[in-house]
């Protein structure tokens, strides 16, 4: 019998990588000397997640998928995406700002061999005074006027520069030049792809002293052109109740903020539930496994659980992750 599962935490040096993985989320990386961000549930075969709880313990994420298919991932999910598990979860500390990137669509990722393309969503832990996101464009472009900035070095210019406050959300479908600003945690949930195109990273140097790759090429292919809005998600935040982020074909996103116990019910979810952990702790208690989580932690629930008690300790905050 599957029960709800925790992963061991994969630590990721970044070159703009801090402290805020540790200071803020808890979470010990040495001997690295920061940590750009964690992966917490993958089941990319690069970076595999490891089981840590319970007696299947050591598994990789892949290896669950393959032996308790519909019964861990939902019976739809596993009919449309076989062994490959769907969403990536990461945390994600910019001391420095990141690269102007984009990630490329399913189309586009599938003709170079991937499975799927990468469309995002952030959710802000944790943003230092006047911190800031570039996500699309301030008006229409094309590919010549792409082209004529990134030879001049004014990409940034033609960005939406958008400020941003712990508790934010914003939505990057795939296509869509973007870049986290110095000074941010976030959460990210994401397609389960490791495709990313820069096409700007301020003439910054690895550890080796020479100048990080570009992927030009892809990226101007990659790139909707059309995309316009800054994708900030306006929701509700209620107490004690759930409320939704984000709906959209590749993930649905709620946001939870309690202080008493609440019932889940996914009968009619045919889907894995992840939660993410923001703030607080929370005690989870299924028919027949219970386990606690806090601040920084993510627990996935396989789909064969249609019902869940989350008790609060003493309040918890939580983002509700599963497949639409």
């Amino acid at each position: 019998m599957i029960y709800p599962f925790i992963f061991k935490t994969i630590f990721r040096d970044k070159i703009w990588g801090g402290d805020k993985i540790k200071s803020v989320l808890g979470k010990e990386f040495f001997p690295l000397p920061n940590c750009g961000e964690t992966w917490e549930i993958s089941g990319l075969e690069d970076f595999p997640s490891e089981l840590s709880n319970g007696f299947l313990a050591k598994n990789t994420l892949p290896e669950l998928v393959e032996v308790y298919m519909g019964d861990l991932v939902g019976e739809k999910v596993f009919d449309k995406y076989g062994n490959n598990f769907p969403l990536l979860i990461k945390f994600i500390d910019a001391a420095d700002r990141l690269s102007l990137q984009v990630h490329p669509n399913d189309e586009y990722a599938q003709k170079q061999g991937f499975t799927n393309g990468k469309t995002e969503m952030w959710y802000i832990l944790a943003a230092e005074k006047n911190a800031n996101i570039n996500i699309g464009f301030k008006e229409p472009v094309n590919q010549n006027i792409i082209e004529k900035h990134i030879k001049n070095g004014t990409l940034e210019k033609i960005l939406n520069e958008i400020p941003v406050h712990a508790g934010d959300a914003f939505f990057i479908p795939a296509g869509t030049v973007h870049a986290i600003g110095k000074g941010i945690l976030l959460a990210e949930i994401q397609q389960s792809a490791d495709l990313t195109y820069r096409l700007y990273d301020y003439n910054r140097k690895d550890k080796n002293g020479l100048l990080r790759e570009l992927h030009i090429e892809d990226a101007l292919q990659s790139i909707d052109y059309h995309s316009v809005s800054n994708s900030k998600i306006t929701y509700r935040k209620q107490k004690n109740q759930t409320s939704n982020i984000l709906t959209c074909p590749q993930f649905v996103v709620n946001y939870m903020d309690f202080d008493v116990n609440v019932e889940k019910i996914y009968a009619d979810v045919d889907s894995f539930v992840i939660y993410i952990c923001t703030e607080g702790g929370v005690h989870l208690q299924t028919t027949d496994n219970e386990l606690c989580i806090h601040k920084g932690d993510c627990v996935l629930l396989p789909a064969i659980y249609e019902q869940v008690t989350l008790s609060p300790e003493p309040r918890c905050e939580l983002l509700e992750v599963y497949m639409p």
